[in-house]
């Protein structure tokens, strides 16, 4: 069972669930510990959000992600998990090059990740992810303290996660990955 849900846009959850995307580009949410950086939760639910997910912010190649993703959102004051995710690797990004070459990676555009480096502090963390689907759909609903623009979510109920498969083979993570 587990009880903690990443919130993040419905088409980048498409991405990773199809196996398009293996890197998740995030300004919060992780720790420094000594000269480590690690998400607070290094495995989670993937938790579809479509509030401040916008069509411009997904290279074309990956619109029909998008396109998806809002076909299949659940009825308004639910939310579908069938996702969850494992944290491999973190790493602070603190150079725009270095994050505009992490491209092949994820569906967000250029200009959503310069726009995310440049927020507040320049910068971003790299969290390097394997996504396993779970063996079944499940739906929660949602509830008022799961609102707000917040990364984690602890859920009042944990979601089964036995069974559940990786998307990517061994060598197509290890090739798809940074």
């Amino acid at each position: 069972m587990l009880a903690i849900a990443f919130k993040e846009w419905a088409a980048v959850c498409g991405a990773l669930a199809a196996g398009r995307q293996t890197v998740i580009l995030r300004k919060a949410g992780i720790a420094e510990a000594g000269d480590e950086f690690t998400p607070e939760h290094p495995e989670f639910l993937l938790y579809p959000t479509f509030f401040h997910e916008h069509r411009v912010g997904v290279k074309p190649e990956f619109a029909a992600l998008f396109d998806a993703a809002e076909t299949s959102r659940p009825p308004a004051g639910t939310i579908r998990f069938t996702h969850l995710v494992r944290v491999t690797k973190v790493q602070r990004v603190t150079n725009l090059d270095d994050a505009l070459a992490l491209d092949r990676f994820h569906v967000w555009t250029p200009d959503v990740v310069k726009q995310r480096f440049h927020y507040r502090t320049p910068g971003l963390f790299a969290l390097t992810v394997r996504v396993f689907a779970l063996a079944e759909p499940h739906e929660r609903p949602e509830r008022p303290e799961y609102a707000g623009c917040k990364t984690w979510v602890e859920l009042d109920a944990g979601v089964p996660t036995a069974g559940a498969t990786p998307v990517l083979t061994d060598d197509e993570f290890t090739r798809g990955t940074p």
